[in-house]
């Protein structure tokens, strides 16, 4: 672990040198020095470790457009700064949202770093098991920040090496079909070629591992529609991992990446730029925590998740953080080290459970996925449920949702659970409000809609 965050320090300075987080990253070829530097098994170590720096750099991703757009937070009124904040919230965001631009941005220059490594590798002299693991890692970090910008804006220019300017003026949207095939087929790959290792030796823990390229694989065959695809590959993964006997282990920042999580974007208080601020911070525990009423009430006084969404104080600092977040304030750094976890073992059971339930409503109390749910559920402290109260595959479905609702609130997932199992109009309606189908995604920011200057190439989504 320490090894891989020292590294990822170093390739951050390495690359920042040359890369901003403006469209595609782009720089004439003549200022490129790259095929100086990417030569041996430690360039390309430090060019991937850049490329997991760049995720650290995301959680606004999973704060401003996953959880303000879903019936977990909420903002009653704007302030100075959180303007972008309380139009997301809403459904009032408009192209010219700067914390879309932001992320647009930093997604793609996630994209460029990835690439930049994908370009080269395979030309690379060393160890043919390292060249394919970094590959592999490239690969997989590339999937997921595809995946994001997908489930935010839909389809999205692909680049699949690095382009010139010329180039990335003409990348058009993909249509739906070949969106599937750029995230997945990466992902397939990495699979069915066993790519990647299933687990490290303690000075790297935290790459990507051959459990997180399935994991993930399995939620884009989800948001794809294709729970046929899951389903084998998520049972598969049943006992690779375990659930922690108390869901508050999970979090704990004394047992970083435990035998639940499968993936996680890696952070250390102790190292200058590995950590980070408060997340969800109050200074008081008067504060205004910006839940919603649904997220207020969500939790029976047994369910033993509730805990983890209690503020504690952090001692020597005038800020309360949550459980699911705490940690203690480096004295030196003045960071925070908490992961932000992106997959876990809890997540496997419910997509296990989803997708056996669309490929097939089964009436069974022992069947595989109430046996699933109920593992998520029961672990959390309360009694079984009974398939009597899941007549049918909605309910089973809404089961799942509301499950998913109760054990992942704050890790980014609400937003597009709800919009991927059909509920995000009724839960918003349950805050107050109403949304139209063409607002289950966000506008394509302004800025690139007017950079390209072309709509057969890239145009604005419908209704924005």
């Amino acid at each position: 672990m320490k090894k891989l965050l020292t590294a990822i320090t170093a390739a951050s300075l390495l690359v920042l040198t040359s890369c901003s987080d403006s469209f595609f990253d782009l720089q004439p070829d003549d200022q490129v020095t790259v095929d100086k530097i990417y030569k041996t098994e430690s360039d390309f170590e430090i060019a991937v470790n850049g490329c997991y720096a760049k995720l650290q750099t995301q959680m606004n991703f999973y704060i401003e457009m996953c959880e303000y757009r879903s019936d977990n937070l909420t903002l009653n009124a704007p302030t100075a700064g959180t303007q972008d904040r309380y139009d997301i919230d809403k459904f009032n965001e408009t192209p010219a949202n700067g914390i879309l631009d932001d992320l647009w941005a930093n997604f793609n220059n996630g994209v460029y770093r990835c690439n930049m490594v994908l370009d080269r590798i395979d030309d690379a002299q060393f160890d043919a098991v390292k060249r394919n693991q970094f590959k592999a890692e490239a690969m997989f970090i590339r999937a997921l920040t595809y995946f994001n910008m997908y489930r935010a804006w839909g389809t999205v220019p692909v680049a699949r090496k690095v382009v010139s300017v010329d180039e990335a003026l003409k990348l058009a949207r993909p249509s739906e079909s070949e969106m599937y095939t750029y995230i997945a087929g990466d992902l397939e790959m990495i699979v069915n070629e066993n790519m990647l290792p299933a687990s490290y030796p303690k000075s790297d823990v935290g790459r990507a591992t051959s459990g997180a390229a399935k994991a993930l694989l399995a939620k884009v065959y989800l948001t794809f529609g294709f729970p046929e695809k899951a389903a084998p590959l998520l049972e598969g993964m049943i006992g690779s991992y375990t659930l922690l006997p108390d869901v508050l282990d999970v979090f704990d920042v004394d047992k970083k990446m435990n035998a639940e999580i499968i993936f996680a974007v890696r952070y250390n208080k102790t190292v200058v730029g590995e950590g980070h601020g408060a997340w969800y911070g109050l200074t008081n525990l008067t504060d205004d925590n910006n839940r919603t009423r649904t997220l207020n009430e969500l939790y029976t006084s047994d369910d033993r998740r509730s805990l983890l969404l209690e503020y504690v104080k952090v001692p020597d600092v005038n800020t309360h953080l949550m459980r699911k977040f705490y940690d203690t304030r480096d004295a030196t750094t003045r960071q925070y080290g908490a992961d932000n976890i992106l997959l876990r073992y809890a997540d496997v059971l419910l997509m296990y459970a989803e997708a056996l339930n669309e490929v097939g409503y089964s009436n069974r109390q022992d069947s595989p996925a109430l046996n699933a749910l109920n593992a998520v559920h029961t672990r959390a402290g309360l009694s079984p449920v009974d398939i009597a109260d899941l007549p049918d595959r909605d309910a089973f479905r809404k089961a799942v949702m509301l499950e998913r609702q109760k054990e992942f609130p704050y890790e980014g997932h609400r937003w597009f659970d709800s919009v991927r199992l059909g509920g995000a109009k009724e839960a918003a309606a349950n805050e107050g409000l109403t949304i139209q189908d063409y607002q289950m995604l966000y506008p394509i920011p302004s800025t690139e809609i007017e950079r390209i200057n072309d709509k057969t190439v890239l145009w604005q989504n419908p209704g924005y």
